[in-house]
């Protein structure tokens, strides 16, 4: 059968005409409307979550202490405002209930002796103990609480409504790949995704408290007021770094990509140790903040993936060396 053609793969096969390069463009027209739409839903639901979703970016702020050994604090309570807590010692409060830290709100009331007003202070157990958190945030001018809610609300739009742009962006890119490259494809996503969480959920955790802390420790080595930040750089402040080490961790995949197509070796990676730990200071400080503390804390964790890429090139060139003579 001299004549017979030979078999394509049918993942190689050509299932239909192909797109001209307007038709192209209307897809990726309508691929971005309508992840514009998903992100314009997401960023109406996120206004109306905007107290709790600066509730939960406060929290690295509650937690600046986390590494430090607590403290006995007072809190006052005076009528529906509270003042505190403050950090105190049993010299100061002996009436403090027993513990090592315990966390104590005092109804400040008044009495009146003879024809005198007195203030009194009752320890009153049902009230909450107020988080020990050294620093306010404020919001400076008449208009700059419209805007911290409506970067808060951006910031979780975005986060939130990322699957559904995701899967209209790559529904416009997926048509244009075979099958064996669709399954390359999806599986570094996932490892993808998985570092991007890992990377916003070690900062959000650990690296911003540490972070937030080591600015408050700076600022009063100075001799400068920590105790008092704009809301609004704050919120920026925090996403940015969030985010950053989010794009961070994707670092190993590209190292560990160009391994794979044999641009880098084992060799290569361990030659280049010195100049990574220069990149790392580099990408801290363009995808975060340009200063040292996030730079230092950002480089970190980069530099150590790096170390675990350069064992995971040595595992790969050590198992293809052996492939052969199995």
């Amino acid at each position: 059968m001299a004549d017979e053609k030979p078999s394509i793969p049918a993942e190689l096969e050509d299932t239909g005409p192909k797109k001209s390069f307007w038709g192209h463009l209307a897809d990726l027209r309508t691929a971005l409307i309508r992840s514009a739409i998903a992100v314009g839903a997401a960023l109406l639901l996120c206004l109306f979550l905007d107290p709790w979703i600066v509730r939960v970016l406060e929290y690295p702020l509650r937690h600046i202490h986390m590494f430090e050994k607590a403290k006995p604090t007072v809190t006052f309570q005076i009528g529906s405002a509270r003042l505190g807590p403050y950090v105190v010692t049993r010299e100061e409060f002996p009436g403090l209930p027993p513990g090592d830290a315990p966390n104590v709100v005092f109804r400040v009331g008044a009495a009146e002796v003879g024809k005198q007003q007195v203030l009194t202070l009752t320890m009153d157990p049902s009230l909450p103990p107020a988080d020990a958190v050294d620093i306010r945030l404020h919001n400076l001018s008449p208009a700059e609480a419209f805007l911290v809610a409506f970067h808060v609300a951006i910031y979780a739009a975005l986060a939130v409504s990322s699957p559904f742009w995701i899967y209209f962006l790559g529904g416009f890119i997926l048509p244009a790949l075979n099958l064996r490259e669709r399954s390359v494809i999806f599986s570094w996503l996932g490892w993808s995704a998985g570092l991007f969480l890992a990377g916003m959920l070690s900062t959000y955790f650990i690296l911003l408290p540490v972070a937030l802390r080591a600015s408050v420790q700076y600022s009063n080595l100075l001799g400068f007021s920590a105790q008092d930040w704009r809301a609004d750089e704050y919120i920026n402040f925090t996403c940015k770094f969030l985010f950053g080490m989010g794009l961070g961790f994707q670092f190993p995949l590209v190292v560990l990509f160009l391994v794979k197509i044999g641009v880098l070796s084992h060799s290569d990676l361990a030659k280049y140790r010195r100049h990574v730990a220069v990149l790392s200071l580099i990408l801290g400080a363009v995808l975060t903040t340009p200063e040292v503390v996030t730079q230092v804390a950002m480089a970190i964790p980069l530099y150590l993936l790096y170390e675990i890429c350069i064992w995971i090139a040595w595992y790969w060139e050590r198992k293809k060396a052996k492939a052969p003579a199995t």
